[in-house]
């Protein structure tokens, strides 16, 4: 009786496992590549040792048959990567906003390397999202990540097939919300870049012989510069509003 019981919860804790490891490899400021693989390891399994006891009236037997387990596994897996894909493709947004602004004050070309992202992007980008990675720290919106791959039981429930066409359905309105946040963060430096080049274009015009490109250069990045630091606090603020109420909705669509 005793070698059933401990074999019933190490399952158990393997099953939560699967979906709270699964979505720490992707969620914003704990999937990061600079994050060492063994604090992510010990993490996943602390928060699985938290949360079975409290999940573990919903969990399933153990399988009698390998394909059985391997299909529950895949879809505890499966959950768990989707949740922690909403929250970085909403974080995606900074780096897509950092490269639009980036082009339209003169910065495009300067690249660095982004942590975050794991591959190469601008200056801006780099700034904003990392900005916005320790806001959603700082104002515990980890909390809210942390939280809902607990409540995901009450939604998707352990051996129960996925709903896929509810998850495309989210995954899809998640990616459109996020490209709509990187425009509406970028939106004033439009008005600001399509009124500076329309100024250029007016002087080429009216003093031809002026290097137009030389004079425009710094003066555009100054002014874009400028513009970030009027901007920055409301357009990190807003990032922050709309990924807490972004990630909340996604579970109610479809």
């Amino acid at each position: 009786m005793l070698a059933e019981l401990l074999s019933f919860n190490l399952f158990a804790l393997f099953l939560v496992f699967a979906r709270v490891g699964a979505a720490l490899m992707l969620l914003p400021g704990f999937g990061e590549t600079y994050v060492a693989p063994r604090v992510r390891l010990l993490l996943a399994i602390a928060i699985a040792v938290l949360v079975t006891p409290i999940v573990e009236a919903a969990l399933p037997a153990l399988p009698e048959s390998p394909i059985h387990l391997l299909l529950l596994l895949a879809g505890e897996i499966g959950i768990g990567i989707f949740f922690g894909a909403l929250a970085r493709v909403l974080l995606s947004g900074l780096f897509v906003a950092g490269m639009v602004i980036s082009y339209q004050i003169g910065l495009a070309n300067a690249f660095v390397y982004d942590l975050t992202a794991a591959q190469q992007g601008s200056i801006v980008g780099n700034f904003l999202t990392t900005t916005g990675l320790l806001l959603l720290f700082v104002t515990n919106v980890h909390h809210l990540m942390l939280g809902s791959v607990v409540q995901s039981y009450n939604l998707f429930e352990v051996g129960a097939p996925l709903p896929l066409d509810d998850l495309a359905y989210a995954m899809t309105h998640m990616v459109a919300k996020s490209f709509v946040l990187a425009m509406e963060i970028a939106a004033p430096f439009f008005v600001i870049g399509l009124t500076f080049y329309l100024g250029l274009g007016l002087l080429g015009r009216l003093m031809p012989q002026v290097q137009v490109f030389f004079i425009a250069m710094p003066v555009q990045i100054a002014i874009g510069l400028l513009i970030m630091a009027m901007t920055g606090i409301a357009a990190l603020s807003w990032f922050v509003a709309q990924f807490q109420e972004g990630y909340v909705n996604a579970f109610t669509l479809g």
